[in-house]
């Protein structure tokens, strides 16, 4: 049976000025449909769910609906201007029947309906958007950045939200976790063009690769075809030019179809430099103590941090993420206890506010504002690292135009403010790098690239982040906040922490813990007592089958695809990822499969309690 498109998108032309953003653009969506919309900052994605809401209208092309069809959309920068509060906004227009369910999604995304929208941050408006949107009973949801300013806790819960959902989503996101788990079709954004892929987000990194290889080879064959009919030209054409005037319009179409071709966005070059080592010991912390307002932050916190250590810091929003790591470069005194910093420390630190941008400045006078960047004469230079580097350069490692150089930075979108402040701070020497949700905004290239940078420094990280995938690739230890002062630190990032709350690996001074507490616990029986399944250990046994068979189903996909026995000779390194890729799948099912066994007994141990 056939199923109409619930949105027919049609050879859509659109240009901002002279800029054209899509041409001959076709999408299809259909029920059930849940895509994850990738591609580049700037190359449309916003955009293009806005033409798909219907806000913004195409300059040529067809949108058509089927009939009755409600959409509802979640911008990045909801404008609730005509609202006192956020609890005006999210109940405006809702039914009774929907009041209680507005109040337990507001519950868990994590803010305050009462708080005024002026006093509101960004992120509270988003949630609040967030939540209208959820409990709305549209056809098509379309989320732009759903992920940002949520802590682990809250998108986990709007994972589980839109699994079970029978709607249709459209996910713009960087948090490649988010996506993976949501969705089964890739709609890529290249180059004012929509590429699609019948797979969701967890195999569209090497489909994107299989593209541009082809790609690759296509223009190289095409560079050879001309040079050779560049050559017939020049050697032999005085003789033949009566009778081979067909070949030379073929070489002047050739040269047309090489010069039409756009060439896809570079990576960029970022670099942090740390040449300047600290001393051995760069934080040393023993028994702090905070509270503010009555609230207690951290309890009888201890930490030494040595140089190249990378900590992660995670918890819920509001929990004091960013005031632990203030009262660790002393910024803010504790309440008790002793804090020292080691020596020799040059600090590089991205906000998540980006308050270190001035966004009525242009993007040359917030790099040369610094007083570690001096401009220089008038010919547009700065020092970058302690070297004479032009500016306009210089903000192209970071993917910037020189057109751009004089635009106020308000101007631009969160991806390129963030970009712009990774800019400023890598132009200075640093040992001690503070990341405070870093990831927010930036496209996957970006983030990819970012990794790799914070790899290859020999500094010191100390990182706040909520993007799980992220804290996989870039942290080595882990400080959980778990509430009320108190807190957990364990060795290895998102994923160890995962594994330690249901029993799977624990560190061993955890596992001492458990040890002692077991030890006291069975202390008058002869056996454990049985342990109950929580509500979310059973929604977590729901769903392990169905991530079970979808691992299952990649890596029967991947070892058919490296039964090519020509595979390792024509393609080394897609064969080397392709391997990589199908170890990562195999340890993962292994993973969720001793996770399932373990959540399945105590399932059975509590109907025999």
């Amino acid at each position: 049976m056939v199923v109409s498109p619930q949105i027919s998108l049609r050879n859509i032309f659109l240009s901002f000025g002279e800029k054209p953003i899509f041409e001959n653009l076709n999408l299809l969506i259909h029920p059930r449909d849940r895509i994850a919309l990738v591609g580049r900052n700037g190359s449309g994605k916003s955009t293009l769910l806005k033409v798909l809401q219907g806000l913004v209208v195409q300059d040529e092309g067809d949108r058509m609906l089927s009939k009755g069809l409600s959409i509802g959309y979640m911008e990045q920068d909801p404008n609730l201007s005509e609202f006192s509060t956020l609890y005006d906004y999210v109940y405006s227009g809702a039914s009774e029947s929907n009041l209680h369910l507005i109040e337990m999604t507001g519950k868990n995304l994590g803010f305050d309906f009462d708080i005024s929208i002026a006093a509101s941050s960004g992120g509270e408006r988003r949630r609040a958007a967030l939540t209208k949107l959820i409990v709305a009973d549209h056809d098509i949801m379309l989320f732009d950045e759903p992920t940002n300013h949520l802590d682990v806790e809250a998108i986990e819960w709007l994972e589980s939200v839109l699994k079970y959902s029978s709607k249709s989503f459209v996910i713009i996101s960087h948090d490649r976790k988010f996506l993976s788990n949501l969705t089964n079709d890739t709609v890529w954004i290249d180059r004012g063009k929509a590429r699609r892929c019948s797979i969701g987000f967890g195999g569209f990194e090497a489909w994107r690769d299989k593209i541009w290889h082809e790609e690759d080879d296509k223009m190289h064959k095409l560079n050879r075809k001309i040079l050779s009919e560049s050559r017939w030209a020049v050697e032999g054409i005085s003789a033949r030019r009566k009778r081979n005037q067909g070949r030379l319009k073929n070489l002047e179409k050739l040269r047309k179809q090489k010069n039409s071709y756009i060439r896809r966005a570079g990576t960029g070059n970022m670099k942090l430099v740390s040449e300047q080592k600290s001393g051995q010991l760069v934080v040393y912390a023993k028994n702090l103590n905070k509270n503010f307002a009555n609230k207690c932050i951290i309890s009888d916190f201890s930490i030494q941090i040595k140089r190249g250590d990378r900590i992660g810091i995670v918890g819920p929003n509001g929990i004091g993420k960013t005031t632990l790591l203030k009262i660790l470069l002393g910024e803010i005194q504790p309440d008790s206890g002793e804090i020292t910093l080691g020596s020799n420390l040059i600090i590089a630190k991205f906000d998540q506010l980006r308050e270190q941008l001035n966004l009525e400045n242009s993007l040359l006078q917030n790099l040369a504002d610094d007083q570690n960047i001096t401009t220089i004469g008038t010919a547009g230079q700065i020092i970058v690292r302690g070297k004479p580097r032009h500016v306009a350069g210089y903000l192209k490692d970071f993917l910037f135009s020189e057109t751009q150089l004089r635009s106020p930075v308000k101007s631009l979108s969160g991806g390129e403010k963030a970009r712009l402040l990774l800019a400023k701070i890598m132009a200075k020497e640093s040992n001690l790098l503070i990341l405070d949700e870093p990831t927010n905004d930036l496209d996957l290239e970006t983030l990819d690239l970012l990794q790799e940078v914070i790899a290859e420094y020999s500094g010191t990280v100390l990182l706040i982040s909520h993007d799980r995938d992220f804290l996989n690739r870039t942290v080595e230890t882990s400080i959980i906040l778990t509430g009320k002062g108190k807190f957990l630190k364990i060795a290895g990032s998102w994923n160890d922490y995962q594994s330690l709350k249901i029993g799977n690996t624990t560190p061993d001074k955890e596992k001492r813990k458990v040890n002692k507490r077991n030890s006291e616990e069975t202390s008058n029986s002869q056996s454990s007592p049985k342990t109950r399944n929580s509500f979310v250990d059973n929604h977590r046994l729901e769903q392990l089958p169905i991530l079970i068979e979808r691992l299952e189903y990649e890596i029967k996909k991947l070892e058919k695809f490296l039964s090519d026995a020509t595979l390792y000779q024509d393609d080394p390194v897609k064969f080397e990822k392709v391997s990589t890729a199908l170890i990562e799948r195999q340890t993962e099912l292994k993973r969720l499969e001793d996770e399932w066994l373990i959540l399945e007994e105590r399932a059975v141990n509590s109907d025999e309690l």
